[in-house]
């Protein structure tokens, strides 16, 4: 049977790693909605959406090339007048946006997949036309191979095993940001703005997970003061990887979700830009060793450990969202719990500090809190949604911004079933 929490639930602060506390987080119940939503369009990854005047529009998909699942041409976006109908369109209608081609083997320029997770809307564009999109890329090294010259691509030697068996490799994933100036109808590339490279890869036999060989993914990302924030998955060791003396404990310290910023000054010329957090400030480059958000880790003794390992339990996925009614920000996130992610079950944090810039805010976030289980099915990518209420209408609510009440989003995978991205059930917010 089914796991709901559908009762008010309070979770106790917790210290994190500098020994400060966060205070108790809000209250929360989710219910069965009256009616459930299935979305049309392809989900692998965050919804990334904007208001366009007024109009919602929301991209999902894939692009691009994957020496493992083959080329993909799934990108599109969907438009209407509120969340519910957006999200309820026919793939039929559906729109596909133009996008930046790969490069080729030997470019200089867009290489593999990309997924769009997020999108940040220019606010001082007066055309409401002015997207950024923060993409997630996936490469490999049979189609990025490495290159002295620059410390970019992949050394096909010791590499994991990938998804679809042995005679397949795992995947590298990366962040990047892409600009549109027409409403998301077209999009130019402008770089890549964090990433792990060849030597923080975790090679076998010590990669034993069937998700990456390491880098940066799944990010969501929300504005506060003159920064974009970028909440994401690290899978990267924290250090030279080195098979003779690799520690899986140090692997583990460096790993789960972290974060980093980047000026909104610079999101036109944005590659190399962001800046990871260093345990007190946002000093380390796009692709140095950051430290995560401590609380967010789980701790050895609850079954959490490396992401290489096939027996560690790790969140990942966030999608975050500043509530207006809570005046907090929300972060969903998974669990994995086995290889390829694999987990059954949705957790929600909380942090109060709207100006995540100031002091450690950024990092003060609470304990993940259990929201939502399906058990013996698998579960990822939970977000927060707006619904059709003229509230939401009014206020121009998304992904990104909530209010009081709102739909909960999740790709599903039924076993024996097809997965879909959905929405079962709603969920209300209370203060302290």
């Amino acid at each position: 049977m089914k796991k709901l929490f559908g009762f008010t639930m309070f979770v106790l602060a917790v210290a994190i790693s500098c020994k400060l506390t966060t205070p108790a987080p809000p209250a929360f119940k989710i219910t069965p909605a009256a009616k459930t939503i299935v979305f049309q369009g392809m989900v692998d990854c965050n919804m990334a959406e904007a208001w366009i005047k007024d109009t919602l529009r929301i991209f999902s998909g894939k692009q691009g090339e994957d020496p493992v699942w083959g080329y993909s041409d799934q990108l599109r976006f969907a438009s209407g007048r509120d969340a519910d109908s957006v999200f309820a369109t026919q793939w039929n209608k559906y729109e596909k946006p133009n996008i930046p081609p790969n490069v080729g083997y030997s470019g200089s320029g867009l290489h593999g997949a990309v997924w769009f997770e997020t999108v940040y809307k220019d606010v001082n564009d007066p055309t409401d036309k002015t997207l950024y999109a923060l993409y997630h890329n996936e490469n490999y090294p049979t189609n990025f191979p490495y290159r002295e010259s620059t410390g970019e691509g992949y050394l096909l030697d010791n590499w994991p095993v990938g998804l679809l068996g042995d005679s397949t490799l795992a995947a590298v994933c990366r962040i990047g940001i892409m600009k549109s100036t027409d409403g998301g109808r077209s999009w130019s590339d402008k770089g890549i703005i964090l990433e792990d490279k060849q030597p923080r890869m975790i090679l076998r036999p010590h990669n034993t997970s069937v998700d990456f060989a390491g880098g940066v993914g799944d990010p969501s990302a929300v504005a506060s003061g003159d920064y974009l924030y970028i909440f994401y998955g690290e899978y990267g060791y924290p250090g030279v990887f080195n098979g003779e003396v690799y520690d899986p404990m140090k692997e583990w310290s460096g790993q789960c979700i972290s974060i980093a910023r980047i000026p909104l000054s610079d999101l036109d010329n944005p590659a190399e830009k962001a800046r990871r957090w260093d345990g007190r400030n946002f000093t380390i480059p796009y692709d140095g060793i950051g430290k995560p958000v401590a609380s967010l880790q789980i701790q050895l003794n609850e079954g959490g450990g490396p992401s290489s390992s096939a027996s560690s339990k790790y969140f990942w996925g966030p999608s975050v969202s500043w509530n207006t009614y809570l005046h907090s920000w929300v972060m969903l996130m998974a669990k994995a719990e086995a290889p390829k992610w694999a987990g059954s079950s949705i957790f929600i944090s909380f942090n109060s500090h709207r100006d995540l810039g100031e002091a450690l805010n950024s990092q003060e976030w609470t304990k993940p809190a259990f929201l939502l289980e399906k058990p013996g099915d698998v579960v990822w990518y939970p977000s927060l949604q707006p619904t059709g209420s003229n509230e939401d209408i009014a206020k121009k609510n998304t992904c990104l911004r909530m209010g009081k009440k709102g739909r909960l989003y999740f790709k599903y995978f039924p076993k024996g079933e097809k997965d879909r991205y959905i929405s079962e059930y709603e969920i209300e917010f209370f203060k302290k």
